[in-house]
């Protein structure tokens, strides 16, 4: 049960900061922030098999890869953008974590529109 590890290994990076930020809130966020790394490099493998089987099935399917491997783009850009945002808001520039968000919502607006144009055409083929 690994979220059991990583749930106490959170409780355990949260007393600590709690306790550090008022004294020294630099080492606080750095605390934070190997965390945030620590539990997305435990992920790693994790998201590796999930690709691995998303482009079999793709390959199953005949589906363009294009499309797939777009889609899992977007899907790292949003997660990106999330860990990025909290780490900003986890050292107080809540301003700085928005600008992040806004930006990430931009690349997955830039990424999206090959697939919503590929969705538009094939609806056009189907009209009489």
């Amino acid at each position: 049960m690994e979220i059991l590890q990583i749930v106490g290994l959170a409780l355990v990076v949260t007393i600590l900061t709690v306790l550090l930020r008022q004294q020294r809130p630099e080492l606080a966020v750095q605390i934070s922030i190997a965390f945030g790394a620590l539990v997305f490099i435990l992920m790693i493998g994790k998201i590796s098999a999930v690709v691995d089987v998303m482009s079999e099935l793709t390959e199953r399917a005949n589906v363009n890869v294009f499309y797939i491997s777009t889609i899992l783009k977007i899907i790292g850009v949003a997660y990106i953008a999330e860990f990025g945002a909290q780490v900003c808001r986890d050292a107080g520039e809540g301003a700085v974590a928005a600008k992040v968000e806004f930006a990430a919502k931009i690349i997955v607006m830039m990424l999206a529109v090959p697939i919503i144009v590929a969705i538009l055409e094939s609806l056009i083929r189907l009209l009489p």
